[in-house]
Order: C-alpha cells, then structure tokens, then sequence
C-alpha cells in the first residue's frame, strides 16, 4: 500500500503546486478540500523557478475553462510544465493546444479512427490480449501489474492504430513512461526531454516510410489528409502521433495500476466486482474519478475576465486541477468513498468541452477489459511490497505495484474470453 503524509491548509502557503516532488510524496486531500471551500480560484505565488498561475478547483468552475473557448486558449500550452516556461513548440500543429477552425477540422479527422465503429476489431483484441497477459501473471502468482500487465494492454491498441511494428514496441513503452513523469523526483530531468525527442523522431521515421508506403493506421491517414484545403505538414503529424500515443497510454495505464490497487484497499467493493452486483461499464467510471490520471489541465486567458469572484487578467495562465474536481462534495456525494455502483458518475478525467479527449471510448473498454479478467480469474489480489509513484505534476499514479494473483478454483487456464 501507499501511505504518505497529508498537507492540510495551514501547509499551503509553502507547497508549490507545479512540484512534481509534491504530488508523489503527500497526500493533498485536505489541502483540495479546503481549496474548494474557501479559495476555489486560488492564485499560486510566483517562485525562484517559476511564474505564479491561477488554481481552480471547483467542478462547475473546472467545466466551465475547458468549455470557455473565447476566454481561454490552449494554444500556449496545457500542462504546466510548458505553461510556465516557453510555451508548446506544438501550438497551432498538435490537436490538444490548437484552437478554432483548425482544431475543429483536425479533430473531425482524428475522431474517426477512435469511433466506436471503427475500434471494434481494436477491442476484440485487446480482450485477447488482457485475458492473455493477466493468465500468465496468474499463473506465476506474483508480477509487478505496472510493468507486466498495465503497460502492454494501452500500448499494443495504440500502436496498432498508429501501426507501430511490434518489434519496437518495447522501446516505445521506455520512451512513453518517462517523457511525462520520472522516478527520481527531478521537475524535469534529462531523460524525460530525451524521451520526448526520442518519441517525435521515431514518428518523424515512420512518416517518412508511410509516404514511400502508405499502410490502413493512423499515420498514413495524416500523411495523405488535407485538412482545411492543405495537406499536414511533417510537424503536424509528428506532433499528432506523439499526442496520440501519450494520450492513449500513460492515462489509461495509471488508471488501470490505480484501479486495482484500490480493489485490493477496498475489499467490499472487490466482492461486489466480482459478484456481479456492479457491471463492469459503471465500475470503470468510479475507476477513472478514484484515480483521475490526468491531475490537472492549463489554459491562457486571452482576455481579462471573471471566475467565479477572481479577476483574470489577459495572458493568466489558469490551471485546472480535475483531481480536485472529482472530489468535488457538490457533484459527488461522499466523494472519497471508493464505489463501484457510483451513478451519475460525471467525473472529468477525460476533461470536457472542445478538447474532450478522443479516446475515452477505447480508453473505457480497455480498463473494462482488465476489470473482467480480474473478476473472472482471480480470487483474491494482494499487494505484496511497497509500490512506487511517479513523480509529476501532470500525471498522478503508480510506477509499480506489485502483487500476487490468486487463482479463482474456478476458472480454468487457456479458455479465453467472452466475445459477447
């Protein structure tokens, strides 16, 4: 289990809240909660290493930036790593910090691969391939699920979107778990822009070879798109394709990792999962509220304006916190209790608004899959050691966890699952 130390009120004038040390070392419930009641438009003092930006933790106010596409913009960057120094050298080119028509005729293009429709094939693989790697890790009885389950289920759908050879898959998984977050506490190391690089160049590659060969997956579709009269130019695809392969990895792999992690913490609701008494569709809700892998979002204010009662200035940078959202007492009733059965459960994992993500679809039915091989396979998990969290004031989870599977007597080994 993860234990930690709680920061309270009396702590925030001294937590820095772009400090990736902060989110993986204390538990800041009380601080969100307090946050919430008295200064859910919280302004976070300028420090030696950055600029200071607005906190909003409120869900109505939370929704309210991510649907408010005049007064705010993502194109100066989402996410406070980029926020807080030169902006995001993918404005303009990459989905998620565009805006207006662009972003509208980019996302038209994008949605259709991760429609419903289009994803059946994707999903009926992805149920083999859960059933498959959750039967071994059963089998030996004990696995790191970060490492030996949670990382390959999101990848392996993701890349075969994107059509990412198998063969360099593992190398993928290494550059994606450290181009948002870190395992030594660093704000931002090295290795994570080493990551990041590593990521663009591998798609500028495949590219290149999709133009000379073109194949049915993501990358070809961009490289022969138009997209308001133009073709894409090689940045905007690169830039797409690293969005794409974060957006459908780390969130859904942290959430996964977080989801069993608290079955194991609330037996009553592993029973229930595993009774039957809550569908798997509800319970990956309460999955994606409990564990909200995306910590926060970034916007620009491009006009002075109100929230709530804080005047924003023009250029403010805003941040919104959907971990504190998702705790919010006013849309969720008692918001820290785990509950599978949780309905309505409007939780803002995916954010909301024009950038809703475009992959909650396949995200839902990925996380789905590992809820029903959990139930059906095993009968009791047990987290055998302490696990480690990732260090990042983005992405909120564990790096490991490990734990043993004990097999259900009544399942059997190699029957695969249901395709209804």
């Amino acid at each position: 289990m993860f234990d930690c130390p709680r920061l309270g009120p009396a702590d925030l004038p001294t937590t820095d809240l772009a400090d990736p040390r902060v989110h993986a070392t204390y538990d800041l419930t009380d601080i969100w909660r307090h946050l919430r009641a008295e200064e859910p438009v919280y302004w976070q003092p300028e420090t030696a290493g950055h600029p200071g930006f607005w906190v909003v933790t409120r869900y109505d106010d939370v929704a309210s930036v991510y649907k408010n596409k005049d007064a705010f913009t993502s194109e100066r960057g989402n996410v406070l790593d980029t926020l807080l120094a030169e902006g995001d050298s993918a404005a303009g080119k990459m989905l998620a910090v565009t805006d207006g028509p662009h972003h509208s005729a980019l996302r038209t293009v994008l949605n259709k691969p991760f429609s419903p429709r289009a994803l059946e094939v994707v999903v009926r693989s992805v149920r083999r391939s859960t059933w498959r790697l959750l039967e071994e890790a059963v089998e030996r009885g004990e696995c790191d699920f970060a490492s030996d389950v949670a990382a390959h289920i999101p990848l392996a759908a993701i890349c075969d979107l994107l059509g990412v050879p198998v063969s360099d898959r593992g190398h993928i998984i290494e550059l994606t778990s450290s181009a948002l977050s870190s395992t030594d506490g660093a704000p931002t190391t090295e290795s994570t822009w080493t990551s990041r690089n590593g990521l663009l160049l591998y798609f500028s590659e495949l590219a290149e070879s999709r133009r000379e060969k073109p194949y049915d997956d993501i990358v070809s579709l961009l490289v022969g798109q138009e997209v308001g009269g133009r073709p894409l130019s090689h940045e905007e695809i690169i830039f797409n394709c690293y969005s794409i392969i974060m957006g459908g990895h780390e969130t859904t792999r942290l959430a996964m990792i977080g989801g069993l992690q608290a079955l194991v913490e609330h037996p009553g609701q592993w029973q229930a999962l595993k009774s039957g008494e809550v569908s798997t569709a509800t319970a990956v809700d309460e999955v994606l509220r409990w564990t909200t892998p995306a910590l926060h979002g970034g916007r620009t204010a491009t006009q002075d304006t109100f929230l709530g009662d804080e005047f924003i200035e023009e250029g403010d940078v805003v941040t919104v916190w959907n971990v504190s959202a998702n705790h919010d007492e006013r849309v969720f009733a008692d918001p820290e209790r785990f509950d599978l059965a949780r309905t309505p459960n409007k939780h803002l994992a995916f954010a909301q608004g024009p950038h809703f993500c475009i992959g909650a679809h396949l995200a839902r039915q990925e996380i789905s899959a590992v809820l029903e091989a959990l139930r059906a396979m095993v009968r009791t998990p047990v987290v055998t050691g302490p696990p480690q969290r990732v260090f990042s004031s983005f992405l909120s989870g564990l790096a490991t966890l490990p734990v043993a599977l004990e097999r259900e007597p009544g399942h059997r080994l190699g029957s695969g699952p249901s395709e209804g």
